[in-house]
């Protein structure tokens, strides 16, 4: 496999592959999926590349994109490496507060914007930063405030490179582009405080893609779906990995139309988060909740020969017996495959998973009716990946082997340690936070606690930042109760109140929708949300489901009181991340009173 700079990957590929699709968008107009060839994103990209030219961005400039995923994003980024620029991305739903701080950390003197929301937060900003003299805009809906006079639609960008110059700058640049220049600064979305610029450069990803060619390769027959916005590091070297393979990116623009894109896509492989597999399972659940007679017997049979195949006897090296093996062909035909089908994924060869911790529970289903997930551990300071479970070789409880070139070692208070080509080599104007977090032998400090096994298998145990020590002396990991409870179908969101009390509470998302259905089965359906939400019967019918889950943990660890909460947990309060992780200080700062209450 060639590992070709990132400035001349499309043109290799567009020479390899010439007129076969290399993407595909969905238009929501004609409800038709759109390709484009390779050699069409080649000539768009290099378009795009002549054009940051002619604004006389120099070689390490920073050009950021702030926008939901959207082919144009992928022409940015590879036209900005064949300038030798660094780009940094902007999740789409970013505050005004929060898109301005990274465009002023970062000196962003351009911006591509995506949507609406995307270039009105953007224009509200502009005379606050500096550094931000031009816009491009993305979308040709958007309505432009009548007193810009600095933006530009990317159709019309496009014509600004055509001469010879330009030309000869690109072309000259693109040859002198180097594994050691900075790709993309990506910003975490931090739980606390202002979000740091992670730091990556182009070695760190051909390091990544070597890594991963030699353990779980991506083919060039494989179609691969967008699934979580391109502003994740996680999806970002995801698809890089795809174009670099030859395969078929499918670019979900509607994050909210994911289920249909799938069915209409049914992709090969494609990166997820656990919340997605928690959907299907509730989905489910709900399924054979609402079938009868044989059928229902059939699936809940089903599921329970799937666990045992696979967690009972595979999981251990065991082989299953003659009549549950051929019981789980049985089933694979009957069950399985048409659950498979139905939610678009029977043509599945690899599913990695990330982002989060996983249930057990979720985790034994899905593997257990043949889906082909593997669970990994990373870091955006790691590029995505650290560690990955063999998706035929089921480990339950930890999150794999390390890659062959990331060195992992545990350090002090089981710290997860970090080295290799593809970490990170600091954070962008924060020398002190670099310092913090590498040390004087240069091993990355992860704040992930941990061990490896004697087969070189990585465990996670929790955050260190993030255990909490109850008045009595007890530490609980948040983390581990939260995706046990999640699970649920009445459970929407739910965090963990811990840390110097007496004892572990909870605030806690229902599922709207499911509360007001129950609620009209039981003769309460004349009551209002809110009225539900602390109804007598609604709580009896939470305790007991929470109960019956939180079985197995320690009694100390188990929720004695919870509120449920009548609006969900929100972005634009602050209490979520733009990764979709819950703030905890600002959700115990917001809800003080509450929080009180239960005590």
């Amino acid at each position: 496999m060639q590992y070709d700079k990132f400035a001349t990957m499309f043109q290799r590929q567009a020479a390899k592959y010439g007129d076969r699709v290399c993407l595909k968008y969905r238009n929501y107009t004609t409800n038709e999926w759109i390709p484009v060839s390779w050699n069409g994103v080649n000539k768009i990209t290099h378009e795009t590349a002549l054009a940051m030219a002619e604004l006389g961005l120099k070689e390490q400039d920073t050009i950021g994109v702030f926008s939901q995923n959207m082919p144009e994003y992928v022409y940015c980024d590879f036209a900005a490496y064949e300038n030798r620029l660094i780009t940094v991305p902007i999740y789409a739903t970013s505050s005004p507060l929060q898109a301005q701080h990274i465009i002023d950390d970062a000196n962003i003197s351009v911006l591509f914007v995506g949507e609406q929301k995307q270039y009105d937060t953007a224009f509200s900003v502009i005379s606050r930063c500096n550094s931000l003299k031009h816009i491009i805009i993305f979308s040709k809906k958007v309505k432009r405030n009548p007193q810009d006079s600095f933006s530009v639609y990317f159709d019309d960008f496009l014509l600004y490179g055509q001469n010879e110059t330009n030309e000869k700058i690109v072309s000259q640049r693109t040859k002198e582009a180097s594994e050691e220049d900075i790709a993309c600064i990506m910003y975490t979305s931090g739980t606390t405080g202002n979000p740091k610029g992670v730091i990556l450069l182009h070695k760190s990803f051909q390091a990544a893609f070597k890594d991963h060619d030699d353990t779980v390769p991506i083919y060039d027959t494989d179609v691969s779906l967008n699934f979580l916005p391109l502003t994740h590091i996680f999806e970002k070297a995801w698809t890089y990995m795809c174009l670099h393979a030859g395969a078929i990116i499918c670019i979900n623009l509607v994050p909210q139309k994911i289920q249909q894109a799938i069915k209409e896509i049914r992709p090969t492989v494609m990166c997820s988060v656990p919340r997605f597999w928690e959907k299907l399972y509730a989905g489910v659940q709900d399924k054979i909740n609402t079938t009868t007679g044989i059928r229902k017997k059939l699936m809940n049979d089903a599921i329970i020969v799937g666990r045992k195949v696979n967690i009972d006897y595979l999981r251990v090296g065991k082989k299953p017996p003659l009549s549950l093996r051929l019981k789980y062909k049985m089933y694979e035909k009957l069950i399985y495959s048409l659950l498979k089908k139905t939610v678009g994924l029977e043509n599945g060869r690899l599913y990695p998973i990330g982002g989060a911790k996983m249930s057990t529970e979720i985790h034994d289903f899905v593997h257990g009716v043949g889906l082909p997930i593997l669970i990994g551990y990373g870091l955006t300071e790691s590029l995505a990946t650290v560690s990955f479970t063999d998706p035929m070789v089921y480990s339950r409880e930890s999150v794999g082997v390390p890659l062959p070139n990331t060195h992992v070692k545990i350090g002090k208070e089981n710290e997860i340690l970090l080295k290799g080509d593809s970490i990170t080599p600091g954070y962008f104007h924060d020398q002190k936070a670099t310092d913090e977090a590498i040390d004087k032998d240069g091993w990355f400090h992860t704040g992930d606690s941990g061990y490896l096994n004697e087969k070189g298998e990585l465990f996670l145990t929790e955050r260190i930042k993030d255990l909490y020590k109850t008045s009595n002396g007890k530490y609980i990991a948040p983390q581990s109760i939260e995706s046990l409870l999640v699970v649920d179908k009445y459970i929407d969101q739910i965090t963990i109140i811990a840390d110097q009390r007496k004892y572990a509470s909870a605030l806690i998302v229902p599922d709207y929708g499911l509360v007001k259905k129950w609620a009209a089965e039981h003769g309460l359906g004349d009551k209002t949300m809110s009225e539900l939400l602390v109804d007598k019967k609604v709580i009896k019918l939470f305790s007991s489901r929470i109960g019956t889950l939180q079985q197995s943990l320690a009694h100390y660890e188990q929720i004695k009181r919870f509120t449920l909460l009548e609006k969900p947990f929100s972005m634009e309060r602050g209490e979520m991340t733009n990764t979709m992780k819950i703030k905890r200080n600002v959700v115990a700062r917001n809800y003080a009173d509450e929080i009180n209450q239960m005590y």
